[in-house]
């Protein structure tokens, strides 16, 4: 029996590491056996706008240590009158909130009646559903040891989502293998942007305020710590780190040094960063887009993000972010998720394809900087709005995070036909060192008669401006 418990025990600590030093071990993910579930309400018809079929489950994440398993509840949706045909995968979810059952709004109600399921699990802070020990116990032994598999965000966020997948396939006379799109924001929107890198069940990703690619300050740069503590930043609330996660002080004062965490974020970055896989993603066809807000916590990093990566699809929202308010001309009709949802899994029954990322050029002339936005042809953009700020602090700082884009930087471009482009021109302050813009752009598009309105940015752009008038860079053909 001891032999027979040891082996148990190896099986489960490899529920997510791999040998090779991979955060997870895809084979033990998909694999069903090892799900232990618990059925605390079987599958059961439930009324109202659309009568449904729901289940609700817990089920073994895996051990986050030897011993110590991770269980989390999982509940799936289905039409009343047929299976479903792939699922969207949410985990901004409570086990409180996921023990009644589920009343689909109006985009649940859009995705069912098209066949097409729900899957809801729970990616929270354990200790906000009574497990703060448990959350306490993981991150001493993450900071003592520097192994994601003891790091909650790392490993058992992204591991819940796929393990969720891996439940709903077990229920062959309710689901068909289909699509699998996760959406979410901030630790829901880190985890699948994460897991979708790993598990290739998963067909797309719309996640918001969180990270989306690996610069300086996510590898735990030393310049870019420099200017941190230079810009009024304290050590303890450095944003260093792939998520931006405060525990570096917390790995230092267990006995690590700066360089330890600056392999550690480069060691992992393969493994984390959708700016690390994209050829990957789209050779999977993966559908892609995210809003990582312009002043976020977490999402801190929009210059160097657009400079290496403008083809990535991003909305950035003017002056959102956690606990943002947003700018007045914030685009409030911005209907990107549902429209984002019904295109991916209704490809055929949406008019209108979404806008890709547009290219930019920018020159300085007569002391304005003049901007142009191309689109390919026939994209069918129907608006353009530039905004701008100057001087930003770096990123990471307090003052990128607490400076708002103000009421006066923004404004309506023209569009100009004939050369195919949006335009702007910005009298530019005498003082400022260098201008961040970016722009945004609306098209509407349809399913069952009903209209959205979809909005993608250009990439956000930080120029120089020197010292003197005309600047180098990419100047707008100007006829």
């Amino acid at each position: 029996m001891k032999s027979y418990a040891l082996l148990i025990t190896l099986f489960f600590s490899c529920i997510g590491t791999s040998s090779a030093g991979e955060i997870f071990d895809m084979e033990a993910i998909r694999d069903p056996s090892t799900l232990e579930i618990e059925v605390l309400q079987d599958w059961h018809r439930v009324e109202g706008r659309i009568a449904t079929r729901q289940k609700l489950v817990t089920i073994n994440v895996g051990e986050l240590w030897a011993g110590q398993d991770y269980r989390v509840p999982v509940r799936m949706v289905v039409p009343a009158d047929r299976k479903a045909k792939g699922f969207h995968l949410t985990g901004g979810n409570t086990p409180a909130r996921l023990a009644q059952d589920s009343r689909p709004n109006p985009l649940a109600t859009e995705l069912l009646k098209g066949g097409i399921g729900l899957v809801m699990t729970v990616v929270q802070e354990p200790g906000s559903y009574g497990e703060r020990e448990l959350a306490r116990a993981a991150e001493r032994r993450f900071a003592k040891t520097l192994d994601p598999r003891h790091k909650i965000q790392y490993w058992a966020w992204p591991a819940t989502l796929m393990r969720a997948i891996t439940t709903a396939h077990v229920e062959t006379d309710h689901f068909e293998k289909g699509k699998v799109a996760a959406t979410g924001g901030s630790k829901n929107g880190a985890s699948p942007s994460m897991a979708i890198l790993h598990d290739e069940r998963m067909t797309a990703v719309h996640a918001t305020v969180s990270p989306i690619w690996d610069s300086p300050l996510r590898l735990c740069d030393a310049v870019a710590r420099k200017k941190h503590l230079e810009n009024g930043g304290r050590q303890r609330g450095f944003s260093g780190g792939h998520f931006g996660p405060n525990f570096n002080q917390a790995a230092l004062d267990a006995g690590h040094s700066w360089d330890d965490l600056r392999k550690f974020a480069n060691d992992l970055a393969d493994e984390v960063f959708i700016s690390r896989n994209l050829e990957a993603l789209r050779a999977r066809k993966v559908a892609m887009l995210f809003h990582p807000g312009t002043h976020d916590m977490v999402a801190y990093d929009l210059a160097w993000g657009g400079a290496h990566h403008p083809d990535i699809p991003v909305y950035l929202g003017a002056n959102t972010g956690h606990g943002k308010r947003g700018h007045p001309k914030l685009e409030r009709d911005q209907a990107n998720l549902p429209a984002f949802l019904l295109r991916h899994f209704f490809p055929g029954k949406v008019k209108g394809t979404p806008l890709t990322a547009p290219a930019v050029k920018h020159g300085i002339k007569d002391g304005s900087l003049k901007v142009t936005v191309r689109f390919p042809a026939k994209s069918g953009e129907e608006s353009g709005r530039i905004w701008w700020m100057y001087d930003r602090a770096p990123d990471g700082s307090p003052r990128y995070l607490s400076e708002m884009i103000s009421d006066a930087n923004t404004a309506e471009m023209i569009r100009d036909p004939e050369r195919g482009i949006w335009k702007a021109s910005i009298k530019l302050a005498p003082d400022a060192s260098h201008i961040d813009f970016f722009t945004n752009h609306r098209k509407t598009v349809r399913h069952a008669g009903k209209a959205y309105a979809t909005y993608l940015s250009s990439p956000y752009t930080r120029v120089d401006l020197g010292d003197s008038d005309e600047t180098p860079g990419s100047p707008p053909n100007q006829k």
